[in-house]
């Protein structure tokens, strides 16, 4: 009987879960059956779980949003410091037009430049004071909804376990006052009657009942307001949101419209203005018809001097001492008497200016050119015993022993050779010329002039070899000096005695005495 009562009383104080499979009935309502310790019964715990996480959600926004307007705030910072890069007007005085060129965009892009950073400073002031604010008055509107609930439904929540506590008691009483009823009829008191302490068991719970039915209404009371205040949560997330992205495509749209504005303002401005009037007020620049400069037709003193005027210019071939064959060169034969050997005959070209050898002609004895019949067009040039010869780029004074130095040179043919030869012997200091013999024909003429001679054909195919220019004694008529590479000065010499030769006030010979060598078979 007492189980089937405690039965009837646990469903009569709850709400069958079992009712209505998939019914929507909070989990809250089914703790209310539970018969479980005070500290344990807490219907509103789950209400309060939840709003404690709606409460971080909260505050997780804010960080964001107090974020976002941070970023605004350091973009308008450098956007500011971007504006003060451009300095104008431009400090390079006159150089560009005052208004309607180049300084006009550079005043536009500053100025644009720092309607940007208001903008995004703007931007930031209204996350700060509209969306971060009422996102923070919203997170203490959930702690206080959370203190609400605690205050509402938790002094019910500890009633109802209070009440259940004595109703338990009360239930226990019952049953040994029947026991004792039962067993030991004439024990019973008035106050063990098991109709007394059944009144007293329906009286408690009534009451438990009661405090339960009013847990449950400020319960499900609590739940709508609950809800209700979520709803506004999410709207006053939502509208935050609204708020900023309104704000931010306002932002977006006006710097967007900066930008363009400055390059369609750049675009404007045709490429050559600025030029055109730079040049228009400038009175240094250059015509572009203005002729160029031509070296040739600068005129200065001497200019014109015949001593200026190469007497003849062409390339030869010099006999090298060491290799014995020769090298062609550039040659130039000046008025003043020297016969200068260029390595190239262009004067621009790396070293072309500068003699790499010199000859002083008065101080040389000019020998005789090949003959008609030769087949190499040389001549020799051979310094005097008390003369002066110049080599490389200084002067060369003959040694003590008197020993002579000659140098051997070639030409291309013998009309060359002859011009060559006839311009130096107008300035050296004496020449030589072999006599011409008497051509006769026939095979035994041809041998009694060759006997004891090298032909023509093997002296021109020995040319090349060392050894064989050693024994040409007949080409060369004089041997090769030793060069002496001391350095100094082109100095003139007198002729000797009863030489035959007239010296000039200048130095230079001034009649020649004819010497004609012969040869004799």
């Amino acid at each position: 009987m007492f189980n089937n009562e405690a039965a009837s009383i646990s469903r009569a104080t709850s709400i069958s879960r079992a009712s209505k499979q998939g019914s929507t009935v909070s989990r809250s309502q089914s703790l209310i059956k539970k018969n479980v310790a005070p500290q344990d019964l807490r219907p509103s715990d789950i209400l309060i779980e939840r709003f404690v996480a709606w409460k971080i959600i909260v505050k997780q926004l804010v960080a964001y949003f107090e974020g976002i307007a941070d970023i605004e705030n350091n973009i308008a910072k450098e956007y500011t410091k971007l504006g003060a890069v451009i300095q104008v007007p431009f400090r390079s005085g006159n150089q560009f037009l005052g208004e309607g060129g180049l300084q006009d965009i550079y005043y536009g892009i500053r100025d644009k430049s720092r309607a940007i950073a208001d903008q995004h400073a703007n931007l930031g002031r209204t996350i700060d004071s509209s969306i971060v604010q009422h996102l923070q008055k919203l997170r203490s509107e959930i702690k206080a909804h959370i203190k609400n609930v605690q205050n509402d439904t938790g002094k019910l929540a500890t009633s109802v376990a209070k009440e259940r506590e004595l109703s338990t008691r009360y239930v226990g009483e019952l049953s040994t006052s029947i026991s004792v009823f039962k067993n030991t009829p004439m024990n019973v008191n008035s106050k063990s009657d098991p109709y007394v302490s059944n009144m007293a068991v329906m009286r408690q719970l009534q009451k438990q009942v009661h405090e339960e039915n009013a847990l449950q209404k400020s319960i499900i009371i609590m739940q709508q307001n609950s809800a209700h205040f979520e709803e506004g949560i999410v709207r006053a997330i939502q509208s935050a949101w609204q708020t900023y992205d309104e704000w931010q495509s306002r932002m977006s749209s006006s710097v967007q419209d900066s930008w363009h504005s400055l390059g369609t303002h750049m675009s404007s401005l045709a490429p050559d203005r600025e030029w055109i009037s730079f040049s228009a007020r400038s009175d240094h620049l250059l015509d572009p018809e203005t002729p160029l400069r031509n070296p040739e037709t600068i005129h200065y003193p001497s200019k014109e001097d015949p001593s200026v005027i190469a007497v003849h210019t062409g390339h030869l071939e010099r006999k090298k001492r060491f290799t014995r064959t020769y090298r062609e060169a550039y040659y130039v034969l000046t008025p003043a008497g020297f016969l200068h050997e260029y390595n190239s005959s262009d004067p621009a070209h790396s070293g072309g200016h500068v003699p790499v050898f010199s000859l002083f002609l008065p101080a040389c004895t000019l020998g005789p050119p090949s003959s008609s019949f030769a087949k190499s067009h040389k001549f020799h040039i051979e310094g005097r015993k008390d003369g002066t010869g110049t080599t490389k780029s200084g002067s060369f004074k003959l040694p003590m022993t008197g020993g002579q130095h000659a140098w051997s040179f070639r030409a291309r043919s013998r009309d060359d050779m002859m011009e060559w030869w006839n311009d130096i012997r107008m300035l050296c200091a004496r020449y030589l010329v072999a006599s011409e013999s008497m051509e006769r024909g026939g095979p035994v003429e041809a041998a009694v002039r060759a006997a004891g001679y090298v032909s023509e054909e093997e002296d021109e195919d020995d040319e090349g070899s060392s050894v064989e220019e050693e024994q040409d004694d007949e080409d060369d008529l004089y041997q090769d000096a030793v060069v002496d590479e001391e350095d100094g000065p082109p100095s003139y010499s007198h002729p000797a005695k009863n030489s035959g030769i007239e010296a000039g006030q200048n130095g230079y010979a001034v009649r020649f005495r004819r010497v004609v060598l012969t040869h004799h078979p």
